[in-house]
């Protein structure tokens, strides 16, 4: 399979130096693109700015704003077999960027944030029969009601729902729904386990469709 995954944070500039961000490490996309390199899957690494390597054996596209991660998803999303929509893209943006360093002042600076596009949804709009997407949600609580209506929402075929205690951790509490309901049940899991559950799931419907 052709699997396209996104990891790591986006950045949206304040000024020519300062940005919002999140505190995504990128361990989760990482683990994702070793264990599809490992099953023997073609894997695209779209990667944000985080402090680990990727594994070796993946064309690796680097990204910094959600802009340029959707540029990237729109130009390669047509060739994929399957989305791996792991990133922790930023829910805003500034509204207005200065084009210079903001000088230190006694001053406070007001800076308004919007909200950035649903970069998945978007995609998902786009997806042709046989492709599958596997989003990701964080949540303070592993609530299936709500990753339900976020499955639905963003027309993915599975959703991982992981906690807030994710976040630049090398375990987490997790599961994942699909349409039909829960199809791994909530536990706390290494992220490097969770990435074989995920490829499994690409793996064994790859093997039904071409059965």
């Amino acid at each position: 399979m052709k699997i396209i995954i996104t990891a790591g944070p986006t950045r949206e500039y304040i000024d020519t130096v300062r940005f919002i961000t999140n505190a995504s490490s990128g361990k989760m996309g990482i683990a994702c693109a070793t264990a599809a390199i490992r099953a023997g899957h073609k894997v695209t690494l779209l990667l944000g700015p985080v402090c680990i390597s990727p594994p070796a054996g993946c064309e690796v596209v680097p990204f910094t704003t959600v802009d340029e991660l959707k540029t990237h998803l729109t130009e390669q999303f047509d060739n994929c077999d399957a989305l791996i929509m792991s990133a922790a893209v930023g829910d805003f943006t500034v509204k207005e960027q200065f084009p210079y360093k903001i000088s230190r002042s006694d001053e406070p600076v007001q800076i308004t944030l919007i909200p950035t596009e649903d970069i998945l949804a978007d995609i998902a709009n786009r997806k042709k029969s046989g492709q599958i997407i596997i989003g990701f949600s964080l949540e303070d609580v592993l609530d299936e009601k709500i990753g339900r209506q976020k499955l639905l929402e963003k027309n993915c075929d599975y959703l991982v729902i992981n906690t807030t205690s994710a976040i630049g951790e090398d375990e987490s509490e997790n599961c994942i729904i699909s349409p039909q309901g829960i199809i791994l049940p909530p536990a706390r899991r290494s992220k490097d386990e969770l990435a074989s559950e995920i490829i499994s799931l690409l793996t064994q419907h790859d093997a039904e469709k071409a059965g």
